[in-house]
């Protein structure tokens, strides 16, 4: 299928052919049949990626903060490469979407394939929604009209956050595709409207909906027209739908507000507020989120949980359901809304459009051939090359990879690369970023079905790198078909998902064929630092003492990391690696643990001691409560009267040694490439794991068992 991606880093759009998105039983997959152009953000979207990289740093002051943060902890090179990484990710563009229900699998939802629905979906042929965020379109409303139901329900909630009611006055700064639809509603409302806005034409299509006008191309005294307008008596609310960097529209806002009268932000301005402004009147000051309450919980949209009606009456589906049924009376009138008409073929010459400056423009919608049925097709080629034949046969491992976010791209492909692996099929939910980094590192397929990767008998070794909960179903899967496995840490979540692992792993290992290789990622081991490291402790044969400080940083609650069922928390999540780096550096078993927490719930805050089989003890200080000023990662060793101090893989300092003192790097290297490379290299040449298998076990379940407290 296609779809309109835009590059961060250009600014391009274009139209790609990428795999059709993957279904869960939370989602309904749709055939697109109407999408709408949002003018105003994605152009605002078009003009951040064709800026330099200092007007891109002037337009997001926050990331520019982040960058300098991570300089001070990370250093300068895998800053640029981090921030680099995030420019090439390509962007889906859009989010009001009309089609066709194909394909359905949750059985609870009253909606049925055939129906149209509307989403917030991307402009690409299928796509595949939420529940929770998909309306049906009743049957006297048009696919072109019912495009932009998501844009009316961001106008909506910004009228329910004001609630006006009937006979009060209302202003609404700011007349594009939002503020014409804001109109309409409060006139449906039965409120009297001034509409005001600097272009003429919008101003003259608000006046055709009913509003009283101020065109600021004309008149540049909005507090007097205001004035006038509620008859001396003040404005009840605002609704600014404007977009602009100035703070003026807050600001106008209130003084043309009487007393205690109401603003609500829909749009986005300048956030420069004046107390007296506010203080005097006792005005309200409400910023509106998106479509309605549900959005950005997942708890609602991923997971389909509706609040209850009695409690929340306005969801963001209940908003899309009413803007429709105003379509369906009449009271929404779309049609002179609709400026431009594109086939979907021909978008690139719609995002032209809205670029120039020279040609007006409001709602744009792009047609996609409904009559026709869209092939879904979860695997699309990127090029085509030959593999070799069997399962660890000497020669370069053929690769499976599934997963594709910012740690594969970032870390694991590019190691990937300077190996002699081939890379085959790269495996991703929507099919987007796979497809990007698969284009960009030279894999022959990109797919959102994980079946192609355990099914094909040229793959003879799988990366898996998706969301903590799927690792324990995808291993076992992979080591049943045969296939040599990286996964990612943790290896699983459960004493029981790590029981049956170990399980299958033994009874492969008792068969007469070589057995496949598992390994997980639990890099710190192959750091040139800890390898050093390790070289000096081993001189010793004394009991260490070693601590681990890592200042973790705060991470969300709502964060899929700290969903038990999902993250596994941040122990099991991310503390797993620490672990590892203990044990490798000890170089025997763990024979007790302990934990104390600050917060038991998502072990954010954890102290962790280690007891060893040699004596040694290792304590590893889990903290989220930092500064992100302070090196992110310290580790201290101390045995036989000296000390080694290494921070954040790039200094490391010794005490009382006569062989060392230092050893410097001026690029961070936590080892992922000597780790890639070793995996391969025992693929190949059909070695030994390169961390045993038994260590992976035993990490992973101290870690388990100290998670659960």
């Amino acid at each position: 299928m296609k779809q309109i991606l835009q590059n961060l880093n250009t600014g391009e759009v274009n139209i790609v052919e990428v795999p059709s998105p993957n279904l869960s039983r939370e989602n309904i997959l749709i055939q697109t049949v109407s999408t709408l152009i949002s003018a105003g953000t994605e152009k605002m979207m078009l003009d951040f990626g064709k800026a330099g990289w200092l007007d891109k740093a002037k337009q997001q002051p926050d990331k520019v903060k982040q960058v300098l943060d991570k300089v001070k902890t990370d250093g300068i090179f895998p800053t640029i490469d981090a921030v680099k990484s995030k420019l090439d990710q390509p962007l889906p563009l859009g989010y009001c979407n009309c089609g066709i229900v194909t394909e359905i699998e949750n059985s609870s939802t009253d909606l049925k394939i055939g129906n149209r629905v509307v989403s917030n979906c991307h402009h690409a042929q299928i796509v595949t929604a939420p529940i929770n965020l998909c309306a049906k379109v009743p049957d006297n409303v048009s696919s072109e009209k019912a495009a932009f139901t998501v844009a009316g329900a961001i106008g909506l909630q910004g009228l329910r956050l004001a609630q006006p009611t009937i006979g009060e006055c209302f202003v609404v700064m700011g007349l594009g595709l939002i503020g014409q639809l804001t109109v309409q509603l409060l006139i449906s409302n039965g409120c009297r409207v001034l509409a005001i806005d600097l272009d003429t034409k919008k101003c003259e299509l608000a006046e055709s909906f009913g509003a009283e006008i101020l065109d600021l191309s004309k008149d540049n005294d909005p507090i007097s027209k205001a004035d006038s307008f509620s008859k001396g008596r003040g404005i009840d609310g605002v609704i600014i739908t404007a977009s602009t960097k100035s703070s003026d529209p807050v600001h106008h806002a209130a003084q043309m507000c009487r007393k205690r009268g109401r603003i609500v932000l829909v749009g986005v301005t300048g956030l420069e507020l004046r107390r007296s402004d506010f203080y005097e009147k006792e005005l309200s000051f409400q910023v509106s989120c998106s479509y309605g309450p549900g959005r950005y919980d997942s708890e609602y949209e991923d997971k389909g949980h509706d609040y209850p009606i009695g409690f929340v009456r306005w969801t963001e589906k209940r908003n899309f359901e009413s803007v429709l049924d105003l379509m369906a009376s009449g009271k929404l009138n779309i049609k002179p809304l609709i400026s431009h008409r594109f086939e979907f073929e021909k978008a690139k010459d719609a995002y032209e459009l809205i670029s120039n400056k020279n040609e007006s423009y409001l709602g744009i919608i792009l047609n996609y051939k409904s009559d026709e049925q869209v092939q879904k097709d979860q695997t699309v080629v990127i090029k085509k090359q030959k593999f070799q034949q069997g399962n660890r046969s000497p020669g370069s491992p053929v690769i499976g990879m599934i997963g594709a976010g910012n740690f594969t791209g970032r870390t694991l492909l590019p190691a990937l690369k300077k190996t002699n692996a081939v890379l085959k099929t790269i495996v991703s939910n929507a099919g987007v970023t796979g497809t990007h980094l698969g284009k960009k590192f030279g894999f022959s397929k990109s797919s959102t079905d994980a079946d192609q990767v355990f099914n094909d008998p040229e793959i003879n070794t799988i990366f898996i790198t998706t969301r903590h909960n799927t690792h324990a179903d995808f291993v076992l899967k992979a080591l049943k078909n045969g296939k040599n496995i990286f996964v990612e840490k943790p290896l699983c979540l459960t004493l029981e998902e790590l029981g049956e692992i170990r399980n299958v792993c033994t009874s492969l290992i008792n068969k007469s064929s070589p057995a496949p290789l598992l390994m997980t990622g639990f890099n710190r081991r192959f750091a040139p630092h800890i390898i050093k490291m390790k070289e000096l402790l081993n001189t010793s044969p004394e009991p260490k003492s070693l601590i681990m400080t890592v200042n973790a940083g705060f991470i969300p609650k709502d964060s899929w990391i700290q969903d038990r069922n999902v993250g596994g928390g941040r122990i099991i999540g991310e503390a797993c690696h620490f672990f590892d780096l203990l044990r490798f550096l000890i170089g025997h078993p763990v024979t007790g643990s302990h934990i104390s927490q600050t917060s038991i719930d998502t072990g954010d805050t954890s102290s962790i001691q280690l007891s060893f089989s040699d004596g040694s003890i290792g304590t590893i200080h889990y903290f989220s409560n930092g500064n992100k000023s302070f090196p992110k990662e310290r580790l201290e060793a101390f045995c036989s009267g000296k000390v080694i101090q290494l921070d954040d893989f790039r200094k490391m300092r010794g005490y009382g040694w006569k062989s060392f003192s230092t050893m410097n790097l001026w690029k961070q290297d936590k080892g992922h490439n000597r780790e890639i490379a070793s995996f391969i290299n025992a693929v190949t040449n059909n070695l030994d794991n390169p961390i045993p298998a038994d260590e992976i076990f035993e990490v992973m379940e101290t870690t388990i068992e100290l998670s659960r407290g």
